[in-house]
């Protein structure tokens, strides 16, 4: 292929894009963002637990979801069973009801006959709502403290009730997990008294529940979050706020949340609670966090460090497990021998088949781009562990498949059509590939929607190397093979 024809080639649009996705899919493993080569042969690829050292927990909820009827008004009876299990009872819907501390279902049974309700069903665990809670909890607990390469997974049964949540945190070993996960930060409120500085109000320990978030108002946009002080909490909440002048002027003496020294929220007190705290102790707050999308998620976060890391519910370790440095390792060099064999076995059979190298390069070099373009998405959204090497190598095989369904399309009875006849039989090739790969997109997308953290990573590798093949490598080898097949 002379110059002129090689530059063409280079310059098609399908070309182009295949060579600019692998030249950013290597910068982005090699050297994005710290521009630093001596990385070694993985890069910035993040790998999961299966190949480094780390620590899994798998932690049960100590609290149960329970069906149940009462003829008794429906907040009447919530409070009275509240007070009666002395715990946070959540309603679900009409029927079911969170109880938030661990009980046997005969203890529910003798509770709920006392307030005047009937328990028709019993399960260990959380709603879904409540488990995505305490998810995000750990989520941004692990991600305060400096933690990478960390997945949450709840795990969901088909009424929506979870009882277990995983934890696989890459990097650390098993004490250092069972910290992370236990542990509780320092939430402290503050005043502003002159300038900038700050005067001590109280700690997290004054806080005794903090309510879900919710709007502010009916037909309001804006959200927020009540909180509940104890006796001490609210005459020293009052104390400051008067004794600093924030009761009559609010603007200039904020509030300040702090977790673990780190400023959450800062507001000034609202009139109406200012007038009030000129008079008595206030033990119902609320904290507005804003309107829309932005308040909403600020409300969730401010809930987050209200709790100062805390879970709404007590859990147990169901099971554990850690892999050391060593296994890791060792797992890492095996994964790496079977991408190389696979990609060598493909190799062989495909020149077997073919007995042409101009045809067997190029497609082993567009199977070897697909590659490298998957692993430069996975190193920003997936973590690579052993399910995910094996999305690969699967792509690698389905990759190889389809350049085959191509060439053999094209090369009808082993002759080399003209332009226009290549262009119909590419089409039609084309077609049939789209087809398989909208099959298995479908095959995977409930895998990858669904909470089984080690099936979901094989699933999103397995989409995204469809997704890039049909988009990006096809094309271009169908472009590439007709230059070769013309000469």
């Amino acid at each position: 292929m002379n110059a002129k024809k090689l530059k063409a080639l280079i310059l098609d649009w399908r070309v182009a894009m295949l060579l600019i996705l692998v030249a950013a899919s290597v910068i982005g493993i090699y050297f994005y963002p710290s521009f630093n080569p001596q990385k070694g042969v993985e890069g910035n690829l993040q790998f999961g637990l299966d190949l480094q050292q780390g620590a899994w927990l798998q932690l049960e909820f100590r609290a149960e979801v329970i069906g149940f009827t009462t003829d008794r008004p429906l907040t009447e009876f919530i409070n009275d069973l509240n007070k009666k299990l002395d715990t946070d009872v959540l309603l679900i819907d009409q029927n079911h009801l969170e109880i938030r501390k661990y009980y046997l279902q005969p203890e529910l049974e003798t509770a709920l006959d006392s307030v005047g309700g009937k328990l028709t069903s019993y399960q260990q665990g959380l709603s879904r709502t409540t488990a995505d809670d305490v998810k995000r909890i750990l989520e941004t607990k692990i991600n305060t403290l400096g933690t990478k390469d960390t997945k949450v997974n709840t795990l969901t049964g088909l009424n929506n009730v979870a009882r277990y949540i995983r934890v696989e945190l890459a990097g650390v070993d098993m004490n250092q997990a069972q910290e992370i996960v236990g542990k509780q930060g320092k939430f402290e409120i503050r005043i502003q008294t002159v300038g900038n500085q700050t005067e001590h109000i109280l700690y997290g320990d004054k806080i005794t529940s903090v309510s879900p978030v919710q709007k502010f108002g009916a037909g309001s946009d804006t959200y927020s979050v009540g909180f509940t002080l104890n006796e001490a909490g609210a005459a020293a909440f009052r104390e400051a706020t008067v004794k600093y002048g924030a009761t009559v002027d609010p603007a200039n003496h904020h509030l300040i949340m702090l977790l673990d020294n780190k400023t959450v929220y800062s507001a000034p007190l609202a009139q109406d609670l200012a007038g009030k705290l000129q008079t008595e102790d206030v033990r119902q707050l609320s904290a507005t966090t804003g309107a829309g999308t932005y308040g909403e998620q600020a409300a969730q976060n401010l809930e987050i460090h209200l709790h100062a890391g805390a879970l709404p519910v007590d859990v147990s370790v169901a099971g554990s497990g850690s892999v050391s440095a060593t296994l890791g390792e060792h797992f890492k060099q095996m994964c790496i021998i079977a991408g190389l064999l696979a990609i060598l076995t493909v190799g062989l059979v495909i020149y077997y088949r073919y007995r042409e190298p101009g045809i067997v390069l190029p497609m082993m070099l567009t199977n070897l781009a697909e590659v490298v373009i998957l692993l430069g998405i996975a190193r920003f959204i997936q973590q690579l562990d052993l399910a995910s090497i094996a999305g690969i190598i699967a792509v690698v095989g389905t990759g190889i498949d389809q350049l085959v369904v191509i060439t053999d399309e094209i090369l009808h009875e082993g002759k080399v059509p003209s332009p226009t006849v290549y262009l119909k039989r590419l089409s039609r090739a084309l077609g049939i590939i789209v087809v398989a790969a909208s099959t298995v997109l479908i095959a995977m997308l409930p895998l990858a929607l669904m909470d089984l953290s080690t099936l979901k990573g094989f699933a999103i590798i397995t989409i995204v190397g469809v997704l890039v093949g049909v988009l990006v490598t096809r094309p271009a080898y169908g472009r590439i093979i007709m230059a070769i097949l013309s000469k």
